[in-house]
């Protein structure tokens, strides 16, 4: 992980945060809000003109200006 010259704007479900490395884990985006995103929530990336995309927790996500990421339940199965 490496410090950027500036401040990389991400948005989390609309709320706009200013995060001083250009990559975080999924685990770390989720505690960016307050409170942070339950676990019964997955954290999704936008992906403009694509489909959408679970980020997990212990994934590293390469963070680029302006992207905008989003909780939503995660499906359960009744079994």
């Amino acid at each position: 992980m490496t410090k950027p010259d500036h401040n990389i704007n991400i948005h989390i479900d609309r709320k706009l945060y200013k995060v001083g490395v250009d990559q975080l884990t999924g685990r770390e985006l989720r505690a960016l809000p307050e409170p942070d995103i339950s676990a019964q929530y997955e954290l999704k990336l936008e992906v403009p003109g694509g489909t959408d995309r679970v980020v997990a927790d212990d994934e590293k996500v390469e963070l680029r200006n302006g992207e905008h990421f989003y909780s939503v339940q995660r499906n359960t199965n009744p079994g």
